[in-house]
């Protein structure tokens, strides 16, 4: 029916079973990933799983791959990159060599970030033989519980992921992949989301995370893109802004 179409396309379903929780009095989504909430707390300990601050899931320990330990709230004041990877999966894999250059040229210019590695490695050895390629700082593998929390909290549907938080710990961006391959040398750092974009192969992701207008035009070479992107970038901002104040996702 019509209005299951609505749901399923404003809670942004694409696979079942989806179990999504959302408070009643607001109508604002309070976890869009229901059913690892149940297998991580069959008891409800955390009802009402609502949304937690990054450095409240992120607390405790974190790793260096020189064996160093130093405490989660180092990331404080910093742009940080939550990156959920594993060494089985080849995408992931070609993305960390990338990584590891852009990480290297965005502290080069004297930007504050850091980059949190979440592993889905199989086992404690894979992990410490993908770090061991890594500049940069990890939860331990043996914090299961940890992990889990990070996964729940951005709704990690696949790997890599990563995700962009500012330096308040808000999210800037989901499309870290996206931005660090179109973006080899780190220009458009920390990649706020664009109101339009020219689409291309890496991108078209996007059309499956809301809805999206696309305006196709006739050709390249006569000034028409530059022209229809004059066009709709004021309406898009105006859309944007609208969403933003009532403090929900465009």
């Amino acid at each position: 029916s019509l209005l299951q179409l609505k749901l399923w396309n404003k809670y942004r379903v694409s696979n079942i079973p989806s179990l999504i929780f959302i408070d009643a009095s607001t109508g604002k989504v309070v976890c869009r990933n229901g059913l690892l909430v149940i297998r991580d707390d069959p008891e409800g300990l955390e009802f009402p799983w609502g949304p937690k601050p990054f450095s409240e899931v992120v607390a405790g320990p974190l790793l260096r791959n020189t064996g160093q330990t130093l405490d989660s709230s180092a990331l404080e004041g910093s742009h940080v990159g939550v990156y959920f990877s594993a060494h089985w999966c080849p995408p992931c894999r070609s993305l960390t060599r990338v990584l590891v250059e852009s990480y290297r040229k965005i502290k080069e210019a004297g930007q504050k970030f850091e980059i949190l590695f979440v592993s889905a490695d199989r086992s404690e050895d894979s992990f410490k033989q993908y770090f061991s390629e890594m500049p940069w700082v990890a939860v331990p593998y043996a914090d299961e519980a940890r992990r889990s929390r990070l996964n729940r909290l951005y709704g990690i549907q696949g790997i890599p992921t990563l995700i962009v938080l500012d330096s308040k710990g808000d999210v800037i961006t989901r499309q870290g992949r996206v931005e660090v391959l179109n973006d080899i040398e780190c220009r458009e750092f920390p990649w706020h989301p664009k109101p339009v974009l020219e689409l291309t192969d890496s991108n078209a992701v996007q059309l499956n995370e809301g809805p999206c207008l696309v305006l196709f035009v006739d050709s390249e070479d006569d000034g028409e893109s530059e022209a229809a992107k004059q066009l709709i970038q004021p309406i898009a901002e105006k859309i944007i802004a609208k969403y933003k104040a009532k403090e929900e996702e465009a």
